[in-house]
């Protein structure tokens, strides 16, 4: 476990339309924040979602094409490559309430979406491959 220090509290909206995970991660590197952690609420149009197959160890994606209410959203910022990378999941429910979940990727896009990001600072946190599981895990 590493020591950190709360730094900025940002919120705002992420565009409609825009790819959730694109304009995080552009956010991010813009305002040189290498350390964090993101929590968001809202609705997208559609949604592109990981799961990690543990015995493969290896992702698969899954298209949902419909609107979505973001029922919660969390993820975290670190360094990976030396670089600001966003790592985000999201619980979404459609009109009936079923839930959907996983890892965020690119091809989701917002219908409306608030985020809150707060900083850390202090020690920083990056990402290497992890033998034993395949993933790219803070070291």
């Amino acid at each position: 476990m590493q020591s950190v220090q709360q730094g900025r509290i940002l919120m705002g909206r992420v565009p409609h339309d825009a790819d959730l995970l694109q304009w995080l991660t552009h956010f991010v590197q813009e305002n040189h924040i290498r350390l964090g952690e993101i929590s968001l609420i809202g609705a997208v149009k559609k949604a592109v979602l990981g799961y990690y197959h543990q015995d493969r160890q290896e992702y698969e994606q899954l298209v949902i094409d419909m609107p979505l209410e973001i029922a919660n959203g969390t993820g975290n910022v670190s360094l990976k490559d030396g670089k600001p990378f966003v790592h985000l999941h999201v619980t979404l429910a459609d009109d009936r309430g079923t839930a959907f979940g996983g890892h965020v990727a690119e091809g989701t896009r917002v219908f409306a979406c608030e985020v809150i990001i707060r900083e850390f600072t202090g020690t920083e946190l990056s990402r290497h491959k992890d033998e034993t599981t395949g993933l790219t895990l803070w070291k």
